[in-house]
């Protein structure tokens, strides 16, 4: 399928590593004029670099903690000075902490707002003027399973990102006649950094090793694994493209069958 993507121009944030770099890499790869983002400069602009040279796409690498107020902004005008414009925004970055009610503070809650919430409010504020003047407008957020089912532990995560589906299908539906599509993907356990990071609080909580968590967490899914973060990319790609055109206010859920329910 020819997902019509060549010379469209996206911003992904949080894309040095895990799922982010995966879904840049894959629009890319279709011929997308791509914007990634994370906080270390050497460290994106390598990534850009690399990108670029296993794509022959235009990658570019743009420094920033889009946890804090002012860095949306910046990267939405930085990516339109660059690119000439924006066709697509995926709204990504790193998880909050895992934590209980009881080890939680203000300023955790807090610092899990801007992260879980605001950074796609502030993105997507600052990128409508742009996407306005596009003709394949397409806005993926990238939240979590945990929407649906929580996740033991993950008590931020569970509560905040059910916020941001809430803003996603809002403006789906607020912003449709305009042509501007609004979709969110929700994965569940994939080989990222993060989830080795999980697995290994997991490990060291329950007195056992990385390997023996990620057994039992590939045992909820009945394909038996954890995802591979192409996976996830390949269905966001899917999504943010002119061929999904008439889909919009979707929360699919990329997570091999770990969700139970029905809806």
């Amino acid at each position: 399928m020819d997902l019509r993507l060549k010379n469209k121009r996206a911003l992904v944030t949080g894309s040095s590593r895990g799922l982010g770099y995966a879904t840049a890499l894959a629009l890319a790869k279709e011929g997308c004029q791509v914007a990634i983002n994370g906080r270390d400069e050497a460290k994106i602009k390598a990534v850009a670099e690399k990108m670029s040279k296993e794509s022959g796409a235009q990658v570019i690498g743009l420094v920033g903690d889009v946890g804090l107020t002012e860095v949306p902004e910046k990267l939405i005008q930085q990516t339109v000075d660059a690119l000439g414009g924006l066709d697509i925004l995926i709204t990504n970055a790193g998880g909050p902490p895992p934590g209980s009610i009881d080890s939680l503070d203000e300023a955790a809650w807090q610092k899990g707002v801007d992260l879980c919430l605001m950074l796609h409010v502030r993105l997507i504020k600052a990128a409508l003027p742009y996407l306005r003047k596009s003709d394949s407008a397409s806005v993926l957020t990238v939240t979590s399973m945990s929407v649906k089912q929580p996740i033991a532990n993950l008590l931020l995560s569970n509560s905040i990102r059910m916020a941001t589906i809430g803003l996603t299908k809002s403006l789906a539906l607020d912003l449709g006649r305009e042509g501007i599509r609004f979709n969110s993907i929700l994965p569940g356990w994939t080989e990222t950094e993060r989830v080795t990071e999980l697995m290994t609080a997991r490990a060291t909580a329950n007195s056992s090793t990385v390997e023996e968590e990620t057994r039992k967490q590939s045992e909820q899914s009945p394909l038996g694994r954890l995802g591979q973060p192409e996976e996830f990319a390949n269905a966001a790609a899917f999504l943010v493209s002119p061929a999904a055109s008439y889909i919009t206010g979707v929360m699919l859920n990329v997570d091999g069958g770990m969700y139970k329910g029905t809806l």
